[in-house]
């Protein structure tokens, strides 16, 4: 962050003092206005619902640019990572430490990440206490955050070396959690981690294998698992990551902060998106009715929303999508599914979004939910998990900028302000007179 030459001026139509603020240049993107001292010295704050034109931090991590569609990991582009990048875990020690491994680095890495893949076993009887039927989401969030009762060697946030330890712990056993959820609802035993096993293809391993019958590994399934949580591994500050940092500015513990974020991104507005694309297109059925479902689109009145279309950042293609269009091209050829109806469905859908003028001029085009629902469908990963992954993925991103955060020196405890529209001051009247 650089200070640019030129100044921000407020001035006011009521003759009051004009007030200077100083403009910083980041590396790429849009200018910022400092605007801290506007309250001290105008006694007003500014009123940005959303937070659609506020930087609340400066980060180094993650970079989008929604009008070129454009995504950097560190500066590196999606595209790359996800075809020439490596594995997840690559990506992680990239958005962790800054930079791509080299061999060393990488295989040091991915032993200690691979270490810490077991949980708890006092962690099962936690898994008692919910339903069979509890949504995973809400078994994510109690059994993350109950990750602080078992590791209290790495609660230290002003200690370094504890929020490595805490970073690694919670990369590691995410899997292990998601897969313990997923097994608890179906009533099958929990699946212990095998540290022989790569870590998507481990996670396979957790969701699928039984004591009577192993998992047998297909490295194009555990591909395409990789590239979907490369794609979502990180995403500037959307509303979980906020979530996470300003739980963190609290001082909060990191597993307490990446429950949080779990917590938000079980929002439908949010993590929910490639569930509710899939819902969709299994509501239409078949391709004959696609034109009568595009026609309640167009129809404000009709309440039936295009899902998968369209994002709050990107004005242009997702870069994600394409990638996610790829992978399921393969795991469907690979797996004997191409003539699978849902698909060509999608595929006949797409189409005609892609041509339909109403959608075009509006700029909605498919985004990486449209395809990953797909996907994750044909990998035996059932609706209702699908958020699950999403966290699974993100909790990368998470923690490195909540690492972000706790180094900040600028960082201070997150205190939204607000425009008051209540009662002003009234006096309490007795209940006779009410």
């Amino acid at each position: 962050m650089t200070n640019s030459e030129i100044k921000a001026t407020l001035s006011f139509s009521d003759g009051s003092a004009s007030l200077e603020m100083p403009i910083y240049k980041g590396t790429v993107g849009p200018d910022v206005i400092d605007i801290r001292k506007l309250y001290a010295s105008t006694g007003m704050f500014t009123y940005d619902p959303g937070f659609m034109s506020t930087a609340a931090c400066n980060s180094s991590i993650t970079y989008i640019d929604g009008d070129k569609g454009e995504l950097l990991y560190r500066g590196y582009p999606i595209e790359q990572l996800a075809v020439n990048g490596g594995d997840f875990l690559e990506t992680c020690y990239l958005l962790l430490n800054g930079e791509l491994p080299n061999v060393a680095e990488k295989d040091k890495f991915v032993a200690t990440v691979t270490n810490h893949t077991m949980v708890h076993e006092q962690m099962q009887f936690f898994f008692r206490g919910f339903r069979r039927d509890a949504h995973p989401m809400s078994v994510l969030v109690g059994t993350v955050g109950a990750l602080a009762s078992f590791y209290h060697d790495s609660l230290d946030i002003n200690d370094p070396h504890h929020r490595e330890v805490s970073a690694i712990r919670l990369i590691a056993k995410m899997p292990t959690l998601v897969a313990m959820a997923y097994k608890y609802s179906i009533g099958q035993p929990f699946v212990y981690p095998r540290n022989d096993l790569s870590y998507s293809a481990n996670f396979m391993h957790m969701m699928f294998s039984t004591p009577c019958a192993p998992y047998k590994i297909n490295e194009v399934l555990v591909r395409a698992l990789d590239r979907i949580l490369i794609l979502h591994a990180d995403h500037e500050q959307n509303a979980s990551t906020s979530t996470v940092r300003l739980a963190g500015s609290s001082g909060a513990n990191p597993f307490a902060c990446i429950a949080a974020g779990i917590a938000c991104l079980w929002g439908p507005a949010h993590g929910g998106a490639n569930e509710a694309a899939l819902s969709m297109l299994e509501e239409i059925g078949n391709v004959d009715n696609i034109p009568e479902f595009i026609r309640q689109v167009k129809d404000k009145n009709s309440g039936v929303k295009l899902m998968g279309f369209g994002h709050r950042v990107y004005k242009n293609y997702d870069p994600r999508a394409k990638l996610m269009r790829e992978t399921c091209y393969e795991v469907l050829q690979e797996l004997g599914l191409q003539d699978d109806p849902l698909f060509k469905l999608a595929m006949a859908l797409e189409k005609i979004a892609l041509e339909d003028e109403y959608f075009v001029s509006r700029k909605l085009y498919p985004n990486v939910d449209f395809y990953s629902g797909i996907v994750q469908r044909a990998l035996g990963i059932p609706t209702s998990l699908f958020t699950g992954i999403f966290a699974l993925a993100r909790t990368v991103g998470w923690i490195a900028q909540w690492k972000e955060m706790i180094s900040d020196p600028e960082q201070k405890i997150g205190r939204p302000r607000q425009l008051f529209v209540g009662s002003p001051t009234r006096d309490v009247q007795p209940i006779g007179k009410r």
